[in-house]
């Protein structure tokens, strides 16, 4: 089975499908530098099974139907609001292929511009955090895959909470104010949203 890991940042997502589900994976990011992932690949003696490249989501160098699926995993948001990108996307997979995607979203939309509680949070780049209905209408005008789950993902924001908690830990959280908001708002408008579709 071939899955592209797309926007996979470091490999983790990458380490951990091979090793779990025994699947070829192509490790797919713009910002982080490939041989870096090679490395942290190969320390894992998965050499023979994930396979890194450097590039841009929307500018892809890989034959029509080669994956059987295609996840990201916190970097959708970063290409796949874009209108025409889903039909971009999807003539990758073979048909039937599965799609899957997990992102930080809204639980709900704003209804009077950003919350105050979020003021701090909420930079320029939040403007593509959208609810699961958003997402899920976005897929299905298009026509193209048959979406099979689309919704948020229980505790998101805790979740969210305790990445934070851990990059304080260690000192590597870029915005440590975050860890605080998020505990304010405990879900309200912050998580992260799932959906799984199967190309037609």
């Amino acid at each position: 089975m071939r899955v592209l890991d797309l926007g996979c940042g470091r490999a983790i997502s990458s380490v951990f499908l091979a090793k779990e589900f025994g699947v070829q994976v192509w490790a797919y990011d713009l910002w982080i530098n490939a041989t870096d992932n090679w490395n942290r690949i190969k320390q894992q003696g998965l050499d023979n099974k994930i396979y890194p490249i450097h590039g841009d989501a929307r500018n892809m160098p890989f034959a029509d139907g080669f994956f059987d699926a295609i996840i990201s995993v916190d970097s959708y948001i970063y290409f796949g609001t874009d209108d025409l990108y889903l039909n971009y996307l999807q003539k990758f997979l073979t048909p039937g292929g599965t799609l899957g995607i997990v992102l930080p979203g809204l639980m709900k939309d704003f209804e009077d511009g950003v919350p105050e509680h979020l003021k701090d949070f909420w930079g320029q780049d939040c403007w593509s955090w959208h609810t699961v209905d958003w997402w899920k209408k976005l897929w299905e005008r298009t026509g193209l895959v048959d979406i099979k789950v689309a919704d948020t993902m229980p505790e998101g924001c805790m979740i969210y909470i305790k990445w934070k908690e851990a990059q304080d830990k260690v000192g590597k959280n870029p915005w440590p104010q975050d860890t605080a908001i998020l505990k304010k708002d405990a879900g309200e408008y912050v998580g992260f949203i799932r959906l799984v579709a199967n190309k037609k």
